[in-house]
C-alpha cells in the first residue's frame, strides 16, 4: 500500500481572503475572474477549502491544516509552490516569482514539520529572490520521487539554474521541456500539465512544443512503469492533469470534481487499475489559476514516533 509517491499526509492552507491574484494573472492562463462580490468568494472558497478537507480525512489521509491570516496572500491556498518534502528527512523552501507569494512562507509550519516528522535539514532557496530567480516548488517542477525525475517546463517560474541546483540537492534528474497551450500560451506550471502516480501518468502530450521530445518524455514514463494517459488539451484547461496521489485507507488520486467529470470512462479506467479517484468540488478556489493538487503540499517525511508518558 505505501507508496514513495503517494504521501498518506499532506498541508493545506485555510484562506480567510481568497481572491484571484492580479500579480499572477499576466501569465497564468488558467485564472479566470469571478463576477461575485469579494466576501462572496472568500466565503465560498472557505466552504470549498472545508469541504476537501473533510473529504480527505475521510478517506483516511492525515491533514495538517493551518488558517491563513493576512489579506495580503491571496494565493495562500496553493502551498506546494513555496516548500516541499522528501524522504530521508529533507525539506526545501521555494524563491517565488510573484512578490505577494513570498508572504505564503510560514516557518510555523516548517516548525510542525519537525516536531511531528523526521526532519534532517531544510534547504532554504528563497534568498535568491533577490537575484530575480524563483523555482515554485512542485507547481514549476512534477516529482517522480520512484524514477528521480524532475519534469519541468521551461517558464519564469522555473529558472534553469536554480533548478539544475535543486537537482544536485535533492538527486533528481532535470528532464526540461517547453509547452504551450492552443493559443500558443506558454503553460506557467508543469503541475497544470502532468501528474504522476505509482503506476499511471496523466500527461496531454500534444502541449509539449518539440516532437522529439514528446517522444523522450513519454518514454521516461513508460520506463519508470508507468501507463501514459494521454489528455487532451480540453481536460488540461479543466484541470484533470493537475492531480495528486495520496495514500489514505487505500490509494487515491485527489482531483477535482471538474477534472473527473472531463475524463474519458477509459481513462478513468486505468486509474483505477491502481488507485481510487477522490473528486473534491472547488470551482471557486479554481478561479485563481489552480487546482486539487496545487492546494496539497505533499509530505514524503517519516512520523516521528510518539513516547508514552
Amino acid at each position: 500500500m505505501t507508496s514513495l509517491q503517494a504521501p498518506s499526509a499532506v498541508v493545506m492552507i485555510r484562506p480567510h481572503h481568497f481572491r484571484s491574484n492580479p500579480e499572477t494573472k499576466g501569465d497564468n492562463a488558467f485564472q479566470t475572474l469571478a463576477n461575485a462580490s469579494a466576501t462572496a468568494t472568500a466565503a465560498q472558497a472557505l466552504a470549498e477549502f472545508d469541504g476537501a478537507v473533510e473529504a480527505l480525512r475521510g478517506a483516511g489521509v492525515s491533514v495538517h491544516v493551518f488558517d491563513d491570516t493576512t489579506t495580503e496572500t491571496p494565493d495562500s491556498v496553493f502551498p506546494n509552490n513555496w516548500f516541499s518534502t522528501h524522504a530521508g528527512g529533507h525539506v526545501a523552501v521555494y524563491p517565488m516569482f510573484a512578490k505577494n507569494r513570498r508572504k505564503e512562507r510560514r516557518w510555523d509550519v516548517i516548525e510542525l514539520l519537525k516536531r511531528e516528522y523526521r526532519v534532517q535539514d531544510v534547504i532554504d532557496y528563497s534568498g535568491l529572490e533577490q537575484d530575480g530567480l524563483s523555482l515554485e516548488g512542485t507547481g514549476a517542477m512534477v516529482l517522480d520521487h520512484i524514477g528521480r525525475i524532475a519534469y519541468t517546463v521551461k517558464s519564469n517560474r522555473a529558472d534553469p539554474v536554480l533548478l539544475e541546483r535543486f537537482c544536485t540537492h535533492f538527486n533528481f534528474e532535470p528532464m526540461v521541456f517547453e509547452a504551450k497551450d492552443e493559443a500558443g500560451r506558454d503553460v506557467y506550471h508543469t503541475n497544470v500539465l502532468m501528474g504522476i502516480g505509482t503506476g499511471y501518468a496523466l500527461i496531454c502530450l500534444d502541449m509539449i512544443a518539440d516532437p522529439a521530445r514528446r517522444v523522450e518524455v513519454a518514454a521516461r514514463l513508460e520506463e519508470t512503469g508507468r501507463q501514459v494517459i494521454d489528455l487532451t488539451p480540453h481536460q488540461i484547461a479543466n484541470f484533470a492533469g493537475n492531480a495528486l496521489e495520496l495514500t489514505g485507507r487505500k490509494r487515491l488520486l485527489a482531483l477535482s470534481a471538474k477534472a473527473l467529470d472531463a475524463l474519458r470512462p477509459d481513462q478513468i479506467s486505468v486509474i483505477e487499475q491502481s488507485a481510487e479517484p477522490l473528486p473534491l468540488t472547488i470551482p471557486t478556489i479554481e478561479t485563481a489559476g489552480g487546482s486539487v493538487r496545487c492546494m496539497l503540499a505533499g509530505i514524503h517525511l517519516s512520523p516521528r514516533e510518539r513516547k508514552s508518558a
